[in-house]
């Protein structure tokens, strides 16, 4: 179970990050509204990283647990830009984001 808090942290993560690039485009209401996921996300993403590291027979590993948050966060982060921001896709910038991804994956694998 803490894992999936763990990972549902994540992409709260990346939507806080994807609200905060929204909110720096826009202005007025709908600049308040980004603002508003922002905090929302925010919270909820931290709320769910405390969860998975201190809930449950088997807490995760604060390491492990940041790790894996932040690397979602990333990814995640990196995939709206390229899809939202019109940021570029490079073979260089992928063959990276994979190699992240393997990481986070990596340390799932050995994490008790």
């Amino acid at each position: 179970m803490n894992w999936i808090l763990l990972i549902i942290g994540g992409l709260f993560e990346t939507g806080f990050a994807t609200c905060l690039g929204k909110a720096q485009e826009t202005t007025g209401k709908e600049s308040y509204f980004w603002w508003a996921g922002f905090v929302i996300s925010l919270f909820l993403s931290m709320f769910l990283l405390y969860k998975a590291i201190s809930v449950g027979a088997s807490p995760i590993p604060i390491g492990t647990a940041y790790a894996v948050w932040t690397g979602i966060g990333a990814v995640g982060a990196v995939f709206m830009g390229m899809f939202l921001f019109n940021e570029p896709v490079t073979f260089w910038r992928m063959f990276f984001v994979f190699t992240l991804i393997a990481s986070v994956v990596g340390l799932k694998v050995v994490s008790n």
